[in-house]
């Protein structure tokens, strides 16, 4: 906001200067009423907190990350906002390094309707009925490839080696997804590594990197490669299937045998969060059941919340690929927890990334 003061003098002078630190002060204390919300792309839409809008108007302002490797750097860096939306395998990283502060679960309102297998989870306890993270969402990472273009894959990650669709796939470009996916093709635990087995998983990702068009995290441009055929095959989150097929585009979202990678974020309160009342109100309202169903139809992502499954109908939830309960899916999956080298893990992707 730019003030321009012309010719002013004397008692108008310091009228004019009073009132220009009035509406400066009105405009900082504005700013500090608004809740600060570091996120996702896609997931700042109010159609996810409507109940908070309703009490709140214009009381949020999103910032948007890449992924959450981004998002911690950024914060560590000093960047502060009042509430941010990591996924489940960050959290200890986050608070190891004193940037929360615990979530007092008698304040959250649906607490007891979020499934026990996301709101038991190990390094989200706080003690004394508080935790570090509320979980909010949860999906799959798979490949998603065109069905008309790659003809009865065999069912398995290794679609994503194959070398006749060299050049027309594309993989995401975060340590928690393709690093793993090597590893478990390498047959090493990816979440305990020693250095001969990176060693073993960067050999495997640097099998692969001749034959990607990209690293990415925008899906966006994946989707329309993938519509366009540019890309045949490419790792992605349900969304994208979602996406694709509300479009009539043929593709499946691929369940390999070496299972689907799971995942589950959340929402994990800024110690210097400004806000405080007001990020209580919006994981509320985020909680609402009306919100985890937009989730689930909009996305095809599952909420954490029993009650947003009970909204949707089984037809839906099958054509979605989601089980009702998510123990069902992680019986199949492979549910991505923190990483004991994930800074190792991360400078080997980016040494390979860049040729090495």
């Amino acid at each position: 906001m730019a003030f321009h003061l012309k010719s002013i003098t004397g008692h108008k002078a310091r009228a004019g200067l009073a009132a220009l630190a009035l509406a400066l002060s009105s405009t900082v204390a504005l700013a500090a009423d608004k809740l600060q919300y570091f996120t996702w792309s896609g997931y700042e839409l109010p159609d996810f907190n409507k109940s908070f809008l309703a009490a709140h108007p214009d009381g949020v302002e999103a910032t948007i990350f890449g992924d959450d490797d981004d998002a911690f750097t950024k914060v560590k860096a000093g960047f502060r906002p009042d509430i941010a939306h990591p996924c489940y395998d960050k959290v200890a990283r986050w608070n190891k390094e004193g940037l929360l502060q615990p979530i007092d679960t008698k304040r959250i309102k649906n607490w007891d309707s979020i499934f026990p297998v996301f709101k038991n989870l190990p390094d989200l306890q706080a003690g004394d009925g508080k935790v570090w993270m509320v979980p909010w969402d949860w999906g799959n990472t798979s490949i998603l490839y065109r069905t008309d273009l790659v003809k009865n894959p065999e069912a398995s990650w290794n679609l994503l080696w194959d070398k006749q669709y060299a050049g027309r796939m594309a993989t995401i470009d975060a340590v928690h997804d393709t690093p793993i996916v090597a590893a478990l093709l390498a047959g090493v635990n990816p979440f305990d590594m020693t250095p001969d087995q990176m060693d073993k998983v960067a050999a495997k990702l640097r099998e692969q990197r001749p034959l990607l068009s990209s690293y990415t995290t925008d899906m966006t441009s994946v989707e329309q490669a993938l519509a366009s055929g540019q890309l045949v095959a490419a790792m992605t989150w349900n969304a994208s299937a979602t996406s694709l097929k509300k479009q009539g585009v043929p593709v499946e979202f691929m369940k390999p045998k070496e299972g689907m990678l799971t995942w589950a974020c959340g929402f994990v309160m800024l110690k210097d969060a400004k806000n405080v009342d007001l990020a209580y109100d919006f994981i509320n309202s985020r909680l609402d059941a009306d919100s985890g169903k937009f989730l689930i139809q909009s996305y095809g992502y599952g909420s954490s919340l029993s009650t947003a499954f009970a909204g949707v109908s089984k037809d839906e939830l099958d054509k979605l690929q989601l089980p009702s309960d998510p123990e069902v899916m992680l019986k199949s999956t492979i549910f991505t927890g923190p990483m004991k080298q994930n800074d190792d893990v991360a400078k080997m992707f980016e040494k390979v990334k860049a040729g090495g």
